[in-house]
């Protein structure tokens, strides 16, 4: 695996610093129980009232009509997940179970359970890159998805493989070193206008 640490300025655990969403991914199958330990993590992601909101819809290489299929949600500059022998849709319930309500965090937790996903992803040895560039009303025509729930992401799967494998310009942003935002534009310390020190 190429790996890509973050640049963290404090010490963080190897599994958050070393995660990373690669684009290369090879087309090599993916055993079905790695898959199965990914989505089990995401089931014991935290959420709001424990609603659980989210669902994942997974297609394999294993069914490539339907494959081909789910790659047809995607929009032109995610064509490199095109490779990955799993995508998901990942999508949420949008009301609370216990009384019909609107769910304000469904997303959030949504999001967290994809985070345990590719944690997961990553301990197993894989890649997993989440795209929002896809066709949101194909989606759910293409997944079934039915009303009452909404496409949050797609989720490309598998082993990594060389960035020779990707178009040039994104071969250029597979091996740059990660970015991100200082603590000091992200985090405020008991007001919004005073940055962490």
């Amino acid at each position: 695996m190429h790996p890509n640490p973050a640049p963290a300025d404090y010490p963080i655990h190897p599994l958050i610093r070393d995660r990373w969403s690669p684009r290369a991914i090879s087309p090599q199958p993916v055993e079905r129980e790695k898959l199965l330990a990914c989505l089990e993590a995401a089931r014991w992601a935290p959420s709001s009232y424990n609603e659980q909101p989210w669902r994942y819809v997974v297609v394999t290489s294993d069914t490539p009509e339907r494959l081909a299929e789910a790659q047809s949600v995607l929009v032109e500059g995610n064509a490199w997940a095109k490779r990955a022998p799993v995508l998901v849709c990942s999508a949420a319930k949008l009301t609370l179970t216990r009384n019909g309500q609107p769910n304000r965090h469904a997303m959030h937790d949504v999001g967290a359970a994809s985070l345990n996903f590719f944690l997961e992803a990553f301990h197993q040895g894989l890649v997993a890159h989440e795209m929002a560039g896809f066709d949101v009303e194909k989606a759910r025509e293409v997944f079934h998805i039915p009303d009452g729930f909404e496409p949050a992401a797609m989720i490309a799967l598998g082993y990594q493989d060389d960035p020779a494998v990707l178009p040039p310009e994104r071969a250029v942003q597979e091996i740059a070193p990660r970015k991100r935002r200082p603590l000091t534009e992200l985090v405020f310390e008991e007001d919004w206008e005073q940055p962490i020190s």
